[in-house]
């Protein structure tokens, strides 16, 4: 095989939207000092969505707007970090509730780098030639693990989901998915965490927002060069949607004045694994990224994990 291509997107959010003003109600805070401090204007809380309901959704949607169908499906790979059951994998329960047969199916948790984790591992699977048609998806219900009387992590927090149908490209045809460069800062792992039976999300703020806005551009850059295109060539720049100065930060070290810079931290707030699908599935679906032109994707965040690909607009 000579490398994949995404062949198309799909998202998923819950239909209950929580303003700034909501979260004032809870803890001590206003609509003004959590737009500037992280950018979110508002986010969508799922209320009986499971993280296999919002993935699935997302999976259906990707895969309608495919133009393939079950059949043509024998790979699904879910990234998440908030599924409460460990087994069945989130994997195995879209693939059920879609009709795919006998899949390859697994989930995979590096927290809000996991999408473009995945989709590396997919892209492998099929330069291999274990895979020919695969569904990725992010998925996560983080309202789940929200303490809602922390000022600090209540305010950021989304569920959603967004996914990819990926597939081979034709012979002789250029992959549509670059190299994945990716990584992880073990020593730092505790900065952001899910931890325990009863578990909260609780993150050093400080220290991400140095780390991200110091150490992650010179990376995002390498996943261009692995895919041979120049920074002035791309047409999007979807980075995780931690926090709008974090994304604007990253943004500016890159010198990328000609990219849209996806920005749906205001409406979703941080959706985690979930937030570089569904950004992108947006920007497709608004047609604000020509088909065919090079994307750069980027996630970062829990573990400390990153991972990035530039990928060709479908």
């Amino acid at each position: 095989m000579t490398g994949s291509r995404i062949l198309a997107m799909g998202h998923y959010q819950p239909s209950r939207i929580v303003t700034n003003d909501d979260i004032a109600q809870l803890v001590d805070t206003n609509d003004e000092w959590i737009r500037d401090r992280v950018g979110i204007v508002t986010r969508r809380i799922a209320d009986g969505e499971t993280v296999a309901d919002m993935a699935t959704a997302a999976a259906g949607k990707a895969l309608a707007n495919s133009g393939l169908t079950a059949a043509d499906i024998d790979l699904v790979v879910v990234a998440t970090c908030t599924s409460v059951d460990r087994s069945p994998n989130v994997a195995c329960r879209v693939a059920a509730k879609l009709g795919i047969a006998a899949p390859g199916a697994y989930d995979i948790n590096t927290a809000c780098s996991g999408f473009a984790y995945a989709l590396g591992t997919v892209d492998h699977a099929i330069r291999a030639g274990a895979a020919r048609n695969a569904i990725v998806v992010g998925a996560e219900k983080l309202s789940d693990f929200t303490d809602w009387t922390d000022r600090s992590t209540c305010i950021i927090f989304g569920d959603g989901a967004g996914a990819a149908v990926v597939t081979a490209a034709a012979e002789g045809e250029p992959a549509g998915v670059g190299p994945v460069v990716w990584g992880s800062v073990p020593e730092k792992s505790d900065a952001v965490r899910i931890e325990g039976w009863r578990p909260y999300i609780a993150q050093e703020g400080q220290a991400v927002f140095r780390w991200a806005t110091t150490a992650l551009a010179p990376l995002a850059l390498q996943a261009c060069e692995r895919a041979g295109v120049d920074p002035s060539e791309l047409a999007a720049f979807v980075p995780h949607q931690a926090n709008a100065r974090i994304i604007d930060g990253i943004a500016k070290r890159l010198n990328i004045p000609q990219a849209i810079i996806a920005k749906d931290i205001v409406e979703s707030g941080n959706t985690s694994a979930a937030s570089v699908p569904l950004a992108l599935s947006k920007l497709i679906e608004r047609r604000e990224v020509p088909s065919g032109a090079p994307v750069l994707l980027f996630g970062f965040g829990g573990g400390l994990t990153y991972a990035g690909q530039v990928v060709r607009c479908p």
